[in-house]
């Protein structure tokens, strides 16, 4: 079968070559080019490149060099309609049927390419006649160079029949004009074309190649619409074109960013700036297309939109429509410009640096999505936590790929607690009239048998309630779920557990004592959990002994989380006292000298009741007598 060629350049734009062979080579990017081992012959080291830009993949070992069409062809047996269909699946095209009708389509699609290079250069030329002027004089108040200019290909559309007339000396019909979008055709066939541009300054649209294929038109003065784009044509497909794409790819390959403003004049007054990476979207929030265009060009594109409540709903949006083809390495950045500014009046008045540090300073996707989310929410209420969360849950859902969804998830989930934690008003530990609190370091172990205490490693003592607070108290786990997973237990057997706990509860906020322990057990930590929870409950397991009452099941959650974090400050503190008193202990073995005694001596004193004897854990112990423990 005959392919149209008019689809072979649309799906040319849909998939890049990189795309395609990526899948067979593994490829590293370096500059604007990427390169590997070359699939078609045996190498070691790699020879085989691939220009997106250009559209092939060449190797220099062998002499392969061909488009995506030839890559599936050489490398899957097919013969050119088969690989092309292929793509096609891939692009989420269907091959059109090669019929009269489609190859007259084909030749006027390539005619309406002539048609809008006319209406280009006719613009442009307007724009410096008499008629032109009041475009021109509206383009330099904005500070545009000749070069911006050119560059961008300003014209003016004046009030006159010039372009129907100018275009009609070209041999061109009113029926490619018409088809083009050039000009409308009233419904009253009696009555003839008339130009949709008049008296605005034309702003050409290129697709990635630079071929001309819409215009954008700004009125000056009251008229409306402000901005007036072209209709869809046989060439224009508003939802897959990005504004500028040709003029900014070099620079955006090259810095590996491409700044996604709202329209025409922000990106050509950031090109003026020295922003030579801008791109917009044509009147409407980024679509799927456009997304994917985005990521050819950057891995992280940067949308940079008005502080007002439009802009923030393009950006919101936009990152709606991003969720679902998130990739590991693939996001979306977002800047918001301050109120009342767009980047060209921000470059004029501060300069290129202020222009810089908002985009240093962008978000990432999931920050804003908290902060849409988070807004007139008190999060000190359990109720509106609980609404934020499940709001939360709904946009990382929308993610296909599994492990971008559960980072996205952890992420969220950090920023809760990170939020929750800087606006709850902090109380000071205060003890509770059954707990009695002195000058010593209170944590001990009740020998069962005896009665009698006995000496403990401290810090493994402590590593012990900072996790089974958790096990028993699932509930404050929003609370110290980041702290307790920075930690590394010196006991390996509770570090695993540690570690098994923090998976068991990611994502899950609403496990209960009893179900985590069910978790656990099935998990293999049947035995340790067993023997850990048995220090803490008499031999019947009926009455709950520890000294630590917050561990007790049924105490209120203030009260543990405020046991919790008292005992993670000793935990540290501690951490770092015994390290340095080992540190002392070491200079006095190796030199006797008074300097070295005194200094030991001050921090034995400083310890308190900590024994100078290591235990067979490698720690240091603490005596503690009956009257240290807790009523």
């Amino acid at each position: 079968m005959s392919i149209p060629p008019g689809f072979i350049d649309e799906l040319r734009n849909r998939i890049s070559v990189s795309d395609v062979v990526a899948k067979r080579v593994k490829l590293t990017k370096k500059g604007r080019e990427h390169s590997g081992l070359c699939p078609f012959h045996s190498e070691k080291s790699p020879s085989f490149t691939v220009n997106d830009e250009k559209g092939f993949y060449h190797c220099f070992g062998c002499g392969s060099h061909g488009s995506a069409v030839d890559f599936v062809m050489n490398t899957e047996g097919l013969n050119f309609p088969e690989a092309v269909e292929s793509l096609a699946v891939q692009a989420g095209m269907e091959v059109p049927e090669d019929t009269p009708e489609q190859r007259i389509r084909s030749q006027r699609r390539a005619t309406l390419y002539d048609v809008m290079e006319h209406a280009t250069v006719y613009y442009e030329r307007a724009l410096r006649m008499p008629d032109g002027r009041i475009g021109l004089e509206y383009i330099q108040q904005r500070g545009l160079s000749e070069d911006i200019i050119k560059r961008f290909r300003l014209g003016y559309a004046p009030s006159s029949q010039g372009l129907k007339t100018a275009l009609k000396r070209e041999g061109i019909t009113d029926a490619l004009m018409v088809e083009a979008g050039l000009l409308i055709q009233p419904d009253d066939p009696k009555r003839q074309p008339y130009e949709r541009f008049r008296e605005r300054v034309m702003f050409p649209i290129t697709d990635r190649r630079g071929k001309v294929i819409a215009f954008g038109g700004r009125i000056l003065g009251d008229g409306k619409p402000k901005y007036l784009n072209s209709p869809e044509t046989p060439l224009f497909h508003k939802g897959s074109v990005l504004y500028a794409l040709a003029q900014s790819r070099e620079a955006a390959h090259k810095l590996d960013q491409v700044i996604v403003t709202e329209g025409y004049m922000d990106v050509i007054g950031l090109a003026q700036g020295g922003f030579h990476n801008a791109v917009a979207p044509l009147g409407t929030a980024l679509t799927e297309d456009q997304i994917q265009l985005l990521w050819k060009l950057s891995k992280t594109p940067v949308l940079c939109f008005d502080g007002d409540e439009a802009g923030q709903r393009a950006a919101g949006k936009g990152a709606e429509r991003a969720l679902p083809h998130l990739k590991p390495g693939l996001s979306l950045h977002f800047v918001t410009m301050p109120q009342g500014e767009d980047p060209d009046s921000l470059i004029k008045s501060e300069g290129r640096a202020a222009m810089q540090t908002l985009l240093d300073d962008s978000i990432p996707l999931s920050e804003l999505l908290w902060r849409m989310e988070s807004e007139g929410k008190n999060l000190s209420t359990a109720e509106d936590r609980a609404l934020l969360d499940d709001q939360l849950k709904k946009h990382a859902f929308k993610i296909e790929d599994e492990t971008v969804r559960s980072h996205f998830l952890s992420a969220l989930k950090d920023r809760m607690w990170s939020e929750i934690n800087k606006k709850k008003e902090r109380k000071p530990f205060k003890a509770q009239k059954n707990w009695r609190f002195d000058k010593k370091i209170h944590h001990t172990h009740l020998d069962m048998n005896s009665g009698r205490n006995t000496k403990v490693n401290a810090s493994m003592w402590r590593e012990t309630l900072l996790i089974v607070s958790v096990i028993i108290h699932p509930e404050i786990m929003d609370e110290v779920g980041e702290r307790l997973g920075l930690l590394i237990f010196q006991s390996d057997s509770l570090d695993k557990l540690r570690q098994e706990v923090l998976k068991t509860l990611d994502g899950e906020f609403d496990l209960d004592s009893t179900t985590l322990q069910s978790r656990l057990k099935n998990s293999g930590f049947s035995d340790s959990l067993n023997a850990l929870l048995n220090k803490f409950h008499a031999p019947n397991g009926g009455k709950f002994i520890g000294h630590e009452t917050f561990l007790r099941p049924g105490r209120p959650v203030e009260d543990v989380i405020r046991g919790w974090e008292h005992t993670f400050k000793l935990y540290l503190n501690e951490r770092d006292l015994l390290a340095e008193f080992k540190e002392l202990k070491r200079r006095l073995s190796q030199e006797m000298s008074p300097q070295n005694l005194s200094q030991f001596q001050a921090h034995q004193k400083l310890m308190g009741l900590v024994d100078t004897d290591e235990d067979e854990t490698g720690g240091y112990s603490y005596k503690i007598s009956d009257e240290d423990l807790f009523d």
